[in-house]
């Protein structure tokens, strides 16, 4: 498809938060004429003040759309949006195309797009991978389940919010691939915690150990992002706690229903539920570092 055919389309947005709201952005600003919906009026209007047309609901994003996009918390969210009272179902026409860039349940994400393929609607899912940071710079990593051939048509349009859009197969396994890389992200959040926590307690600089390491083989894009958070106690959230909680959950659910041991998730689930405990749930995951601290009886600080 020619850029300029593109850019003829009108884009549904559904869920303007603390992601969609820089995606939209980043759509509008490459020329994308968007049609937006979400319960927080102030995000709506500082996106329509950025160009976009407002609709009340699903239903109608989906009756001036072609292609509508869903990015909103979690399974029964896009339920909710897609498939609910005046939801996307009800707007649609045959040949109407949904991308969930939700973080879902990939089992969700396949009854939804079954509900969805009897009424002539196809369906695509694109979780993302980068938080805030990432969302508002347009350089996020897409994983793409769904038709190949609806990826290749909607490709471009994913690029203008990403740096990496990959396609990892069929519907569902966008979600799929979503979960495993919130699981290497946590896991990999508590082993940076872990050690940190280890240098501090040992008498070390954790300033200097951190420096020391990262060029080397435990070196990863997570400790170089998650470490200084740490050191400057910034815990000003990216992607929050109470987020990777729930990305763990589906994880959980969809590992046990195919009987893929996951303990290291199992774990990490439960130091979280601690920080939830301690009331830290809104906080970035790099709070992880305060389960270790507490049970250290350290703080980790250069």
């Amino acid at each position: 498809m020619k850029q300029t055919e593109v850019f003829k389309m009108k884009v549904g947005f559904i869920g303007l938060g603390i992601m969609g709201k820089p995606m939209s952005k980043n759509l509008l600003k490459a020329g994308y004429e968007l049609v937006v919906c979400d319960f927080n009026q102030d995000a709506v209007n500082e996106v329509v003040g950025c160009g976009a047309v407002a609709a009340a609901n699903g239903k109608e994003v989906a009756e001036q759309c072609e292609v509508v996009i869903t990015m909103v918390p979690n399974s029964p969210h896009v339920r909710a949006a897609v498939l609910g009272e005046n939801g996307v179902v009800y707007g649609a026409k045959e040949g109407t195309v949904l991308i969930d860039m939700s973080s879902i349940d990939p089992t969700e994400s396949k009854a939804i797009g079954a509900e969805l393929a009897k009424k002539g609607i196809d369906m695509l899912d694109a979780p993302v991978s980068g938080g805030e940071p990432k969302a508002i710079d347009g350089t996020l990593s897409v994983m793409v389940g769904g038709k190949k051939e609806l990826f290749d048509k909607y490709y471009d349009m994913l690029m203008v919010m990403a740096g990496s859009v990959v396609y990892v197969g069929e519907l569902g396994s966008g979600n799929v691939a979503k979960l495993a890389n919130q699981i290497v992200v946590a896991v990999n959040i508590a082993a940076v915690s872990e050690a940190l926590t280890f240098a501090k307690k040992a008498g070390t600089d954790p300033e200097l150990v951190y420096q020391a390491i990262r060029g080397g083989l435990a070196g990863s894009t997570v400790m170089d992002a998650k470490a200084p958070m740490m050191l400057s106690r910034n815990f000003k959230p990216g992607f929050r706690i109470e987020l990777h909680i729930k990305d763990l959950n589906n994880a959980l659910n969809a590992a046990h229903a195919i009987s893929s041991p996951v303990p290291l998730t199992g774990q990490l689930m439960e130091i979280m539920q601690g920080l939830k405990a301690d009331g830290y749930e809104k906080e970035d995951h790099s709070s992880i570092v305060k389960y270790y601290e507490k049970i250290a009886n350290t703080t980790v600080e250069s």
